[in-house]
């Protein structure tokens, strides 16, 4: 994923050749601790406070007595991300409109891992969302990297029994709201490419030929931009809202970009992040389309983008 090598803030084994074996074992895993907790949390933002708080206490553990560093890393970022969600779920039971997953750059190889690009997908998250929070932290570990029943006992706290209950829960949830009929890359950019031309041109029947009729639209201000405070559900309500926006669109300018795992566009007005925009596909049609505002969950789409230019 891009965005996730980055060290931990903090020069943990500065001054010396070779770091010392806990920030050595922290940096190792750190790409599948941010995985799991963006995974979790649906904000790199969060995600990246849980990782100080992992290293705050991993740096304290007496190495000596761990015999697995990952599963005992992956343990205390389950942990933590856990938490962070109670915390979340109070947050978001107050914000305005709307709320959808912090947008996050990935890099061609995740595309290329057609369960990781799944899982992070903006749809797959906001499947995610409808989970328990523990049932999220197991399917997470189970479904997207495989851990067995026993190590994930030890992060959620639970007998290895009752995460084999957690799981089949899980998986037959999300199966039953995940998107249907596969997902190909190529699908979603041509479905991308529909939008950019009816922004580009003003003409709306290419989209609206791919459509769903049940198509809902969910915009994320955050209340600080300006976005639906509602989801705008079927076809012809979102077509009014399309019209209505293309002036302001094509002031911008759309660039095609790769953001959790799939195709996405970035409108640029005056050179800065202004929108996000993502796409469901379900039995080949676009179910769900998705704008992404809000200033705070775009910060890091900025900084990065810049740093790619």
């Amino acid at each position: 994923m891009a965005g996730t090598a980055q060290h931990t803030s903090g020069d943990h084994g500065a001054g010396t050749n070779r770091p010392d074996p806990a920030t050595e074992a922290f940096v190792a895993h750190r790409n599948l601790l941010f995985t799991v907790a963006y995974e979790m949390l649906g904000s790199a933002a969060d995600a990246e406070d849980v990782l100080q708080e992992t290293w705050l206490r991993w740096a304290r553990v007496d190495l000596g007595t761990v015999q697995d560093h990952r599963a005992y890393l992956v343990r205390i970022t389950t942990r933590q991300a856990l938490d962070r969600l109670r915390t979340l779920g109070r947050r978001k039971e107050s914000y305005v409109g709307p709320w959808l997953p912090e947008p996050l750059l990935t890099s061609p190889d995740v595309a290329d891992d057609i369960v990781l690009a799944d899982s992070v997908s903006m749809a797959m998250l906001l499947v995610l969302e409808t989970l328990a929070p523990v049932e999220r932290a197991v399917f997470v570990l189970r479904e997207v990297f495989d851990l067995g029943y026993a190590e994930i006992a030890e992060a959620v706290d639970r007998s290895p029994a009752a995460v084999r209950q957690l799981a089949y829960r899980a998986r037959a949830h999300v199966a039953a709201r995940r998107p249907r009929g596969g997902v190909s890359e190529a699908e979603t950019r041509g479905a991308l490419e529909a939008f950019q031309r009816a922004v580009d041109t003003g003409e709306l029947q290419g989209l609206l030929d791919i459509l769903a009729p049940d198509v809902v639209f969910l915009g994320d201000g955050g209340g600080v931009a300006r976005a639906a405070l509602v989801p705008i559900v079927g076809i012809d309500a979102v077509a009014g809202l399309l019209v209505a926006g293309l002036g302001n669109l094509a002031a911008g300018s759309l660039e095609p970009a790769q953001v959790n795992g799939y195709p996405a566009l970035i409108l640029r007005l005056d050179g800065a992040v202004d929108t996000v925009f993502a796409v469901r596909i379900d039995d080949g049609r676009i179910t769900g389309l998705y704008s992404v505002r809000n200033p705070q969950k775009l910060s890091r789409v900025q900084r990065e983008t810049i740093l790619l230019r």
